[in-house]
C-alpha cells in the first residue's frame, strides 16, 4: 500500500470522528493512524519509536521524551488541539539537536489540527511549510519523507500567495531566454505550458508533484529539453500514459500545448521556474497571476 489521496482523505475522517485532540491520551493513536495513511503497517512497524528518552544537558535527571522519533527521518512532537505550537519551538530544536547520531532530516510539531514541518538544515528560524489537518490529502507531496519511498518533500514556505510577482518571475526567465537567443515566441509558448502545467499539477490534473519534481530532477543534473519537453509531449497525447517516468499524465487539450518546442533552461532560469513551482496554484490565484501577466507587455501576444 501506498499513499493516496484516498488513504490520507480516511485519515483525516478518522481524526475528526474520534480524536478529541488530548496529547497524553491520543498522541500514539494519532501517529499510528498517521504512518498507516503514508502506506505504512503502523508506527512501529516503520521502525519509529514513541516516547523516545532524551537528556537535555549534564545534569542528573534532566531527561526528556519525545513523542516519537524514526531516524533518519523525522522527529514528531505532538501538542493539545489549540495549542499555539510557536511556543514549543525551543523544544522540538532542542531535542533535535541531541539526537545524534543519525539525527532526523525533519521535524514536526503537531496539535492534531496543523503541522509544522522544519528543516534545520536549511532555514533554522521558521517552518519551510504549514498543513492544517484538512488539507493534507492535497498537500502531501510536502510529507514526502513519510512515504515507503522516501520521496524528496515539496514545501510551499507557508503558501506565499501568487501575485504579479509571480508573473514578473515568468517575465524575468523570458527576458533570460532572449537574452540567448532563443526565439520569443517559442520562449513564451514554453513558458505558458510550465504555467499550465503548474495549475494542472496543484487541481490534480496532473499526478502529484509530477512538475516541480521534474524541475528539481533538472536542478540535480538531468536536461530540462528531455525532462519538461516529454512531460509537454506526453500531456498532448491522446489517453493516459501507462507506464514510465509520466505515469498517470492525461490528454491535454490545449491550443497551448499542442506545439511543443522544447528548451534547454540553465540553473538560474531553472530556480525562478522553481520559485513559482512551489506556489499554492488554486483557481483564485492562478487568475490573479494571469491577470498579473496581462499587465506584462512581453506575454501580451501569447496569452491563450
Amino acid at each position: 500500500m501506498v499513499a493516496t489521496s484516498d488513504s490520507l482523505r480516511k485519515f483525516v475522517t478518522f481524526c475528526q470522528l474520534y480524536v478529541k485532540g488530548e496529547e497524553r491520551k491520543e498522541a500514539q493513536t494519532f501517529l499510528d493512524r498517521f504512518f498507516r495513511a503514508f502506506g505504512h503497517e503502523g508506527a512501529l512497524e516503520a521502525g519509529a519509536s514513541y516516547e523516545e528518552a532524551i537528556k537535555k544537558g549534564s545534569k542528573k535527571g534532566k531527561t526528556g521524551f519525545a513523542d516519537l522519533v524514526w531516524k533518519p527521518r523525522v522527529l514528531i512532537e505532538m501538542k493539545k488541539r489549540g495549542e499555539d505550537l510557536s511556543k514549543h519551538y525551543s523544544q522540538a530544536f532542542d531535542y533535535w539537536t541531541r539526537l545524534v547520531p543519525n539525527r532526523p532530516k525533519y521535524v514536526i510539531l503537531c496539535n492534531f489540527d496543523e503541522f509544522w514541518i522544519y528543516d534545520f538544515d536549511t532555514q533554522l528560524d521558521t517552518p519551510v511549510d504549514k498543513v492544517e489537518l484538512q488539507k493534507l490529502p492535497e498537500r502531501a507531496g510536502a510529507f514526502g519523507f513519510m512515504e515507503l519511498g522516501n520521496r524528496k518533500p515539496v514545501f510551499n514556505n507557508n503558501q506565499v500567495e501568487i501575485t504579479e510577482r509571480a508573473a514578473r518571475r515568468m517575465g524575468e526567465l523570458l527576458l533570460e531566454l532572449e537574452k540567448r537567443g532563443t526565439v520569443k515566441l517559442t520562449a513564451q509558448r514554453f513558458i505558458l505550458q510550465c504555467v499550465l502545467a503548474m495549475f494542472a499539477e496543484d487541481r490534480q490534473l496532473l499526478p502529484r508533484d509530477i512538475f516541480i519534481s521534474c524541475v528539481q530532477d533538472c536542478l540535480s543534473g538531468e536536461n530540462s529539453y528531455d525532462i519538461l519537453g516529454g512531460l509537454f509531449r506526453e500531456m498532448n497525447q491522446p489517453g493516459i500514459t501507462p507506464v514510465g517516468r509520466y505515469r498517470g499524465v492525461d490528454f491535454f487539450n490545449r491550443r497551448i500545448i499542442k506545439k511543443k518546442n522544447p528548451i534547454e533552461f540553465k540553473q538560474e532560469e531553472l530556480k525562478l521556474l522553481e520559485v513559482d513551482a512551489k506556489e499554492d496554484w488554486n483557481y483564485w490565484r492562478f487568475i490573479e497571476f494571469a491577470n498579473g501577466i496581462a499587465k506584462l507587455s512581453s506575454f501580451r501576444s501569447c496569452l491563450w
